[in-house]
């Protein structure tokens, strides 16, 4: 029978020297894989001390990865010590709210003034051919 692990017990080990994730219900020591990670060990450590299933399943593991996930079990979670997902606004949705600031107005200008120029120079165009 394996070992069940709570949230808490599994959130301590979230450093580059102890790192576990939980993904899919199971929790997997990964410490010997940081190094290795074609992501980086700072997106593996990013994904302690929280389900990380979504952020496995978003980046769309291939099944020999999948299958590496044996090597690195050691247990299940607790899933009553795991908060109920809360319904707000994605990270990425709130990433792009700020972005709405100075840099969307750049953008912005930077797609109207050309087409400002443009504007006036088929208008002189019209004018300066019409008068002729």
């Amino acid at each position: 029978m394996s070992k069940v692990f709570t949230l808490e017990e599994v959130s301590q080990h979230n450093t580059k020297k102890d790192c576990w994730l939980i993904i899919g219900g199971k929790v997997y020591d990964v410490t010997k894989f940081l190094d290795d990670h074609p992501g980086g060990d700072e997106v593996l450590v990013t994904a302690t001390g929280k389900d990380a299933t979504d952020d496995f399943e978003d980046v769309g593991h291939s099944t020999t990865a999948r299958a590496m996930l044996d090597e690195y079990y050691v247990g299940d979670i607790n899933s009553s010590s795991i908060p109920a997902k809360t319904t707000s606004a994605s990270p990425k949705l709130a990433q792009k709210n700020e972005d709405a600031g100075p840099g969307f107005i750049i953008k912005l200008l930077q797609f109207l003034v050309p087409l400002i120029i443009l504007g006036v120079a088929v208008g002189v165009r019209f004018y300066t051919k019409s008068e002729a």
